[in-house]
């Protein structure tokens, strides 16, 4: 059995000479496995209860408005979260700031096991918006921890599991809701967080810490605003009208806080976000084609359950069940899981063009392919499969660009541009598909026309993250990058 002492010796120095060119030993696949099965179970919590949302309101009792609550307050704590949380792991530990976010996890998800009224389910799905940190957080754990050597293919599977978690989280949540009680979701999060907790204790050194400064609690709070702005109506602008005063106040509070969180970072001498080295273009189209990305997975994932869903009658569903819809999802998770180490052999900004491509190519077969459920599937496991190549590719931009001490926040940053992408694909994709609708026996579905639309948009955000990706530079542009070119 491997001990702690041999893991700690075999992860203990990345990038040295010794440890270059070795093969893959069991304590490094170990630690992957740990810190990857964390990641995994983070990402789960984010598409889980897609399918159990209604399940959720009759046995709450609760409204749509309501209900809507449940998800939208995980999405607002996360967006502050994975900033700050990102510094804190620069400043503090990354190790420690990882374990943090998943005691998060176990906490929130087990408030929500025992919930029986609405307020107490988002209290706590608010505190599993903590836990959301931990994917970026494993991501720059893994790639100071690693040999060079090894670095990017543990990155790449540790970025997939964003995708993974998503495509699992839909049949899962399905499979329960048709023959159990939507409440061991919240027990399964609980017992995948128990066990990620001791492995990374005991398996997973803390790196060393190059950072210094404080913590900035004044650039923190107006990014915190900012994003709670920005974010709370695109989640709630069906329900509050997009011309709403409402809609329309948070959308420009956000701008302005925006540009006085700029303000303030350029003028702190230990900054949230290095606004300088973010805005090199390494690190800015990154994050920019990551949000196009971002984007093109949600739509993913409310494009595809709920498409084959939808009555035959609608001329383009297949009528079936939640747990079906689910599994159409899967092939193109298990698709992300097993190309994720191909991302890794590739120059990440190389595999950050291939993917795009491919998942502009999957929705452009869905738009084109209609006729048989197979095609639906085809379609979804491309778009899948181009976007676990794209989001394995990421980190490793980022960690060839930003600079060791700032590693785990410019992670967190680019995490965050991938949930506004997502946020920004259920506003516009909710928007779409209620505009364009058909009647069928007096209630308005979705038309075949309105998730062309979804689809073609998603083509085309894909396309241009595949065109920001050649205008990448091909070296880091800070000379402490945490892994050379």
């Amino acid at each position: 059995m491997t001990n702690t002492a041999e893991v700690a010796a075999d992860t203990a120095a990345p990038g040295t000479e010794a440890s270059e060119g070795r093969s893959w030993t069991a304590a490094q696949v170990v630690v992957v496995l740990v810190i990857g099965t964390a990641a995994l179970m983070v990402s789960l919590t984010q598409s889980l209860l897609v399918p159990v949302l209604s399940e959720i309101a009759v046995d709450l009792h609760a409204g749509g408005d309501g209900i809507a609550w449940v998800l939208t307050s995980t999405l607002l704590v996360g967006a502050v979260a994975v900033p700050a949380f990102g510094r804190l792991g620069d400043l503090f530990g990354t190790r420690r700031m990882v374990l943090v976010t998943l005691v998060a996890l176990i906490a929130g998800s087990l408030i929500c096991a025992v919930a029986h009224n609405l307020t107490v389910m988002i209290i706590g799905r608010a505190v599993v918006g903590l836990s959301v940190a931990a994917v970026p957080l494993s991501i720059s754990l893994i790639g100071v921890t690693l040999p060079k050597a090894h670095a990017p293919a543990g990155i790449a599977l540790i970025s997939a599991m964003l995708g993974v978690g998503g495509a699992l989280g839909l049949p899962l949540a399905g499979l329960i809701a048709q023959y159990a009680d939507y409440h061991l979701l919240f027990w399964i999060c609980v017992a995948g967080g128990i066990l990620a907790v001791p492995g990374i204790v005991l398996l997973v050194r803390e790196p060393a810490r190059v950072a210094k400064g404080r913590m900035d609690l004044i650039g923190t709070a107006l990014l915190g605003a900012a994003m709670l702005a920005l974010l709370l109506p695109l989640a709630q602008g069906d329900s509050w009208g997009w011309t709403d005063p409402l809609t329309i106040g948070l959308l420009g509070a956000a701008v302005v806080l925006l540009v006085l969180f700029v303000a303030v970072e350029l003028r702190i001498a230990s900054p949230l976000v290095d606004v300088r080295t973010t805005a090199r273009p390494s690190l800015l189209l990154t994050n920019i084609a990551s949000l196009c990305v971002g984007f093109a997975l949600f739509a993913t994932l409310i494009g595809t359950a709920s498409y084959v869903q939808a009555p035959a009658a609608t001329g383009y569903g297949f009528g079936k069940s939640v747990l079906a819809g689910g599994l159409c999802m899967l092939p193109g998770g298990i698709a992300m899981l097993l190309l994720s180490p191909l991302s890794a052999k590739l120059r990440p900004r190389t595999a950050l063009v291939i993917g795009s491509l491919i998942i502009a190519a999957g929705f452009a077969t869905r738009i084109v392919l209609t006729d048989s459920l197979w095609q639906v599937v085809l379609g979804a496991t491309i778009a899948g499969s181009g976007t676990g190549i794209a989001y394995a590719a990421m980190p490793g931009l980022i960690i060839h660009a930003a600079p060791r001490s700032e590693l785990a926040a410019a992670n967190g940053l680019n995490a965050l541009f991938r949930s506004v992408g997502s946020s920004l694909a259920s506003a516009i994709g909710g928007a779409i598909l209620a505009s364009q609708t058909i009647l069928l026996a007096g209630h308005a579905l979705p038309s075949l026309a309105g998730y062309r639309t979804l689809f073609a948009i998603c083509a085309g955000a894909a396309v241009l993250a595949a065109l920001l990706a050649l205008f990448i530079p091909r070296h880091a542009s800070t000379s402490d990058a945490a892994l050379p070119e």
